[in-house]
């Protein structure tokens, strides 16, 4: 609100004119407040009408002479700018049930949120455009009809191999214990364990991963007919946050021609949770911070960091 009005109004005009306002409002009331009273007791019934019309005219002077004021200070406290954000929606905080209807203050946060996202979109958009990739076959020499087909190879590996892989993760970390399973086919489905701390659930998809949900070690992590809950959420929301962070790492660790590698770095990356409520905050020291501990582990240090210390 205060942008509004920094444009084209005199705000020391403004503030003679609320007080020119008050005491337009004590002027009337008097006014009223004379009627109400009548004539008071005189000697003679000439006295009192004489003493009653005399008040009541010195208080519609008074009215007047303060109407006037205001009259003059409304000339010089100026009009806002025509170039308001949200032009005449700030007529909405007029609305006398502003309690019941916050229409006007909901307005303005949204119109705030917009020009952030604006903000954020502009500097992701100059960013992509000094990493963009040429993506036509012609920029690179070579003709559309010669360029070779692409052959999913990492994609599609023989179970074997992918059982061989995380058998070699599990022999590495004496406290991460990994069950693999394959529900529904193909795809594998590890249950975690570190320590007596937390169980994740990672979903895969060759030696891809797609999801992984955190939950406490003393939580459920099964459905009612036995299967791994992949779709609810903990219960707790320092696992909540784990499992935010989790989903970053797996953005993180992308290495297509290596999946291998990518697995073993998120699974080193993960058994640095072991410590989670031990490990203090490598910036403030400190334990807990809003009734968490620190929540995010490094991608390349594995140190500790509460969630707001780390930028």
């Amino acid at each position: 609100m205060a942008d509004a009005l920094n444009v084209g109004v005199n705000l020391e005009a403004f503030s003679q004119a609320i007080h020119a306002i008050q005491a337009l409002r004590s002027s009337v009331t008097r006014v009223f407040d004379c009627l109400k009273d009548g004539m008071k007791n005189k000697e003679s019934q000439e006295s009192r009408e004489r003493a009653f019309v005399s008040e009541f005219q010195d208080n519609l002077h008074s009215v007047n002479r303060d109407l006037n004021e205001l009259e003059r200070l409304s000339n010089l406290v100026g009009k806002p700018s025509e170039n308001h954000p949200l032009h005449n929606s700030g007529l909405l905080s007029l609305d006398p049930v502003n309690d019941k209807t916050p229409l006007y203050s909901q307005l303005l946060q949204a119109y705030k949120w917009s020009n952030k996202l604006q903000y954020h979109a502009g500097l992701a958009s100059g960013l992509l455009n000094q990493q963009s990739l040429k993506r036509s076959a012609n920029q690179m020499g070579v003709s559309v009809k010669r360029r070779p087909k692409a052959q999913p190879t990492t994609l599609v590996l023989p179970l074997q191999y992918i059982d061989d892989v995380i058998n070699r993760i599990d022999r590495m970390f004496p406290e991460m214990t990994i069950h693999l399973s394959r529900p529904n086919g193909t795809s594998a489905m590890l249950l975690v364990t570190l320590g007596k701390v937390l169980k994740v659930i990672v979903v895969m998809r060759s030696l891809f991963i797609d999801r992984t949900i955190v939950k406490g070690y003393n939580e459920n992590v099964y459905t009612e007919d036995g299967k791994l809950d992949i779709w609810s959420k903990s219960n707790y929301q320092v696992f909540q946050k784990v499992t935010d962070h989790a989903t970053t790492a797996l953005l993180h660790y992308q290495l297509p021609q290596m999946p291998d590698v990518v697995v073993r770095s998120f699974m080193t990356w993960l058994r640095s949770y072991i410590k989670l409520f031990q490990a203090p905050c490598q910036r403030c020291g400190k334990f807990l911070q809003d009734g968490l501990p620190p929540t995010w582990r490094d991608f390349r240090t594995l140190e500790a960091f509460h969630d707001t210390c780390r930028q």
